[in-house]
């Protein structure tokens, strides 16, 4: 197939850039039309292109965000988290708060009523039987769980009916909701057959409750789920839904535009396609605002990396704005947090990034990191020297690495590159911290609610025996004490300052060095029908029940 895009970009004038951020916005806020009527008998497939290929399909292991777009179609959570924030009971029937006495006035004590009907795809019942499971599971000795934090402060489940189980909270833990719309219920009927849950059969072949069910797995090109006759809410209104996966960026836009994918979402689009996609026939083309960010990830434990100093020098050294301007055309937000600014809790006072390569080359001299052989800097034996990896095929990353590393030469820093496929990267060599910097798009909240822990908490090392995803080994007891604060407190007044001093703190140490909020371009075709993009969302498939085909 013949390559239609170019391999460098041309750079933008400020106005260029600040004209086509314009006209995008207001391409993607067109107003909405009525739509057709869902058909009343299920029919046709959806093609979604993805860009990396999911792997992870037991949904309390460890997986990133494309095993997440997997888990929301073929699981259910208690309930889900629709674009604005609101809670939204799936499994169970109503949300459980202060008010309506689901949970206690200290927090303490919850209590969970279930909805009537659901079956798991086997045709057996969903129960609270499930709940406690699945509870217990995400808590049990040796189980790779994605995270524990939350779950860890669940004592005494209790089955109080067959659709009504209860618990008591070791402590309050005000992000819980949110965490548990996160937390899809698995099948104990399943996985109590097997001796060790980590190697279960149930991890290649998952049972659910949600709208589909898998159909065919072909590893290196797509999966097949096909329509649950059982959903227990609205929908599926097509038979199929495909998850086609295609790493390279080029050979991703190429599809959509081709129209061999149906719908095109979390970011395989590329900017430098942004002004040719929203003029292409037969296409939509959107900006959804991410609560995902593109940041640097340093490894902590790595020595040339581990001081603070280097990493505040990397950053006043590193030209984010023109990565953004220059590379992906002025459309992504930068941002100095790790709280999206659509948050409650997002700071806006932070002290801006400000490219200044003359200060920085100060603060590492400062610093005791002194230029040696070749003009890299050294210190007590250690060099300025590591890789960066990132996804193999993803243009737009490479060309900002290049940039990078121009930009840190001139502090005289070695920066390398070490590119992986995405299985492999976003394997052990990502979940058992085994990089020097990444180069990765993901999020720090609990679902939609604000507190980071899973991802800056001192026992949410996994490679020390947490869990969670601090995969840069950052440790720091002011901010341990802060994300306990946090999670304490059902006062969102209260969260907010606790939040507000955490982001300064963060912004300081450089755990990791934010680049930017996404703003994805996610695309479809003519006459699809129910997409709605969600911030809540890691994948904008988080509702595909809804999706249909005008006719």
């Amino acid at each position: 197939m013949t390559e239609l895009f170019h391999t460098c970009l041309p750079p933008l004038s400020r106005r260029g850039v600040l004209a086509l951020s314009g006209a995008a916005l207001a391409f993607g806020a067109r107003p909405a039309r009525a739509q057709p009527k869902p058909p009343e008998k299920r029919q046709g497939q959806i093609v979604v292109g993805i860009w990396q290929e999911p792997t992870v399909f037991n949904p309390l292991m460890p997986g990133i965000e494309v095993d997440q777009g997997f888990w929301m179609n073929v699981f259910s959570a208690l309930w889900d988290v629709d674009p604005q924030g609101n809670m939204i009971p799936q499994l169970a029937a109503e949300v459980p708060s202060l008010e309506n006495g689901g949970i206690s006035a200290d927090g303490l004590v919850w209590k969970i009523k279930l909805r009537d009907g659901v079956k798991w795809h086997d045709g057996a019942p969903f129960t609270a039987e499930d709940v406690k499971y699945t509870l217990e599971l995400i808590q049990a000795p040796g189980f790779r769980a994605r995270t524990r934090q939350g779950h860890s402060l669940v004592r005494d489940i209790k089955v109080d009916g067959p659709l009504s189980v209860s618990w008591r909270m070791e402590k309050p833990f005000a992000p819980y909701v949110a965490l548990l719309a996160d937390t899809y219920m698995v099948p104990k009927h399943v996985l109590e057959e097997s001796p060790d849950p980590n190697t279960a059969p149930f991890n290649a072949n998952p049972i659910g409750t949600g709208p589909f069910k898998l159909g065919e797995r072909v590893p290196g090109d797509h999966i097949t789920l096909v329509a649950n006759d059982h959903f227990f809410g609205t929908g599926p209104y097509v038979d199929r839904l495909v998850l086609k996966y295609i790493p390279d960026t080029n050979a991703f836009y190429t599809q959509f535009r081709t129209g061999q994918v149906d719908l095109a979402v979390g970011g395989g689009i590329l900017s430098n396609n942004w002004e040719e996609a929203s003029k292409l026939t037969g296409r939509k083309v959107v900006l959804v605002s991410s609560g995902s960010l593109e940041v640097l990830m340093p490894n902590l434990e790595f020595p040339a990396l581990s001081d603070k100093a280097v990493r505040q020098a990397l950053y006043a050294g590193l030209n984010k704005q023109e990565i953004i301007d220059v590379i992906y055309y002025g459309l992504m937000k930068p941002t100095e947090s790790v709280t999206p600014q659509e948050s409650w809790a997002y700071d806006a006072d932070l002290p801006k990034h400000v490219y200044d390569p003359a200060k920085a080359n100060a603060m590492l001299d400062a610093a005791g990191w002194k230029r040696g052989a070749g003009g890299i800097r050294e210190k007590d034996g250690v060099k300025l020297e590591f890789n960066v990896s990132t996804t193999t095929g993803n243009e737009l990353r490479e060309q900002a690495q290049q940039l990078m590393m121009q930009d840190w030469q001139k502090l005289g820093v070695a920066m390398k590159i070490n590119n992986m496929a995405p299985a492999v990267i976003w394997g052990d060599f990502y979940v058992r911290s085994k990089f020097e910097m990444l180069m990765v798009g993901t999020g720090f909240r609990t679902g939609p609610d604000p507190d980071p822990a899973t991802r800056f908490s001192s026992d949410a090392i996994p490679v020390k025996g947490g869990s969670g995803g601090n995969y840069m080994q950052y440790k720091n007891p002011e901010v341990d004490r802060l994300l306990a604060e946090g999670e304490a407190t059902f006062d969102q007044a209260k969260r907010k300052e606790i939040y507000r001093q955490l982001q300064v703190i963060l912004r300081e140490d450089l755990p990791v060095l934010p680049m930017f909020q996404y703003v994805s371009i996610d695309g479809y075709k003519d006459g699809l029908v129910g997409f709605r993009p969600n911030i809540n969302a890691r994948l904008n498939v988080w509702h595909a029940q809804e999706w249909y085909w005008a006719t």
